[in-house]
């Protein structure tokens, strides 16, 4: 008889990591022998260092690539397979279910129990359906709602750690400058950099115990912390106010996607964006969804309202549109920002950039076929990041339409003229996020 359960943890350098530290890390009833990586490139063939892994681990544990899944079932006699990343259709997740239950083990999903750390400051999370809603822009309008009451809010992000994961287990961004200190990929850019250019400080990393820790003691202060989180995930910390975004544009995507529907079903305030460039029907369709299975959350209507930084450039060009990658990718999207821009500022042409992909954006462009005329803004290493300059530069566009919430041309050398696209929330009902916000502040007597 064995004495402990033999685990794989199957993720994406994220979830997976904060299941083990805060469910598996020291517990003796169960042996994590794997750990599987899918949708990051080259986060397999490493290992998860033991100075992170614990006493019980003084090896570290090996992460392989998912497609080993069932073999490594058989070689390491494994009871248990926990599913841990995010924003997969349900038919995915149980055919992954599927295969690890015919390989002979159980399969899992630990729920926000075992999961969920309590802070001793206030906590506010911002999650989403799918990747792509508008996270980043809702976090970006409750960091500065709560700013204008004089409180001091530290955000917190969701795990991107694809590097040196011992250097990355606390990390905090105060500057741009900190942007480079942390070797941080464009998807982490991405997320970090809008909030440091308003000044606000922003945590990320691999131990989210260590973070929250750091967090509440930052050295400027901390009166609420704000979970921003990634991808359709649901929050590492337990949110005393549950915001979820949702996206008409894939209007039913709500309640057919995991863990996306956990975030939903937990909201106490639901914003479904974007409904000035959604169908009607769509937005219907999300606002009955949301009635149906959290029938106490609030419901807040929000367009994201687009600002183009020199729309001179777009009337009547060729233009090439670079969004964000994730969205694009397992986000599923087929437009973002960039794209709507160019369209309402009358581009003549967005032209196609996969006759110009070079590299690891060719293997993109076959493995998402639903991308057309768009550039996904992939830079998860400097191979990559290569591959995106060499691409931009070699397209036969006039002009560049930068749709990613960071500025490409602080990492790439974009040889061709460049206009930047920004996006913000702006809520059209009420409630709105001012009024929940002002009641969020008295009940936890935050007034200063």
């Amino acid at each position: 008889m064995k004495t402990k359960k033999n685990v794989i943890i199957i993720g994406a350098a994220g979830r997976d990591f904060h299941n083990f530290n805060t469910y598996y890390r020291d517990n003796e009833d169960y042996n994590v022998v794997a750990f599987t990586a899918a949708q990051i490139p080259d986060i397999d063939g490493r290992k998860y260092p033991a100075e992170l892994a614990g006493d019980l681990y003084p090896e570290g544990i090996p992460i392989f690539a998912q497609e080993q899944l069932e073999e490594l079932i058989h070689q390491y006699d494994v009871d248990d397979c926990v599913f841990a990343y995010s924003d997969l259709h349900y038919t995915k997740v149980m055919q992954i279910g599927a295969l690890v239950n015919s390989a002979g083990a159980n399969f899992q999903l630990l729920g926000l129990k075992d999961t969920q750390i309590k802070s001793n400051k206030p906590v506010i999370s911002v999650c989403a359906t799918r990747t792509g809603t508008g996270k980043s822009q809702t976090s970006r309008k409750v960091v500065e709602t709560l700013l204008d009451h004089g409180l001091k809010v530290v955000a917190v992000r969701h795990p991107m750690p694809y590097g040196d994961l011992v250097a990355q287990r606390v990390q905090r961004f105060a500057t741009v400058e900190d942007l480079k200190k942390h070797h941080c990929t464009i998807e982490e850019m991405e997320e970090y950099e809008p909030h440091v250019e308003r000044g606000n400080i922003i945590y990320a990393g691999v131990d989210y115990a260590d973070i929250l820790a750091a967090a509440e003691e930052d050295p400027d202060g901390c009166d609420v912390v704000l979970w921003d989180g990634g991808n359709n995930d649901f929050s590492f910390y337990v949110p005393d106010l549950a915001i979820t975004v949702l996206d008409p544009h894939r209007a039913g995507h709500e309640l057919e996607y995991y863990p996306g529907e956990v975030s939903l079903r937990t909201a106490d305030v639901s914003i479904i964006n974007k409904i000035d460039s959604a169908e009607q029907k769509d937005i219907e369709t999300v606002e009955n969804n949301i009635k149906a299975v959290a029938p106490n959350s609030t419901i807040i209507k929000a367009e994201s309202t687009i600002t183009v930084d020199k729309p001179e450039l777009i009337k009547g060009k060729r233009v090439l549109v670079v969004e964000d990658g994730p969205t694009l990718t397992h986000g599923e999207m087929k437009i973002g920002a960039g794209t709507v821009a160019a369209e309402r500022l009358g581009a003549a042409e967005i032209i196609d950039p996969k006759p110009f992909g070079v590299g690891s954006l060719l293997t993109t462009f076959e493995k998402y076929p639903h991308i057309e005329n768009v550039l996904p803004a992939m830079g998860y290493g400097e191979e990559q990041l290569k591959d995106l300059e060499a691409t931009i530069n070699a397209s036969d566009a006039d002009v560049v339409i930068i749709g990613t919430p960071m500025d490409l041309n602080r990492v790439i050398n974009i040889e061709k003229p460049t206009t930047r696209v920004f996006y913000d929330l702006k809520e059209v009902t009420e409630p709105n996020l001012e009024s929940i916000l002002a009641q969020f502040v008295k009940d936890h007597n935050l007034t200063k």
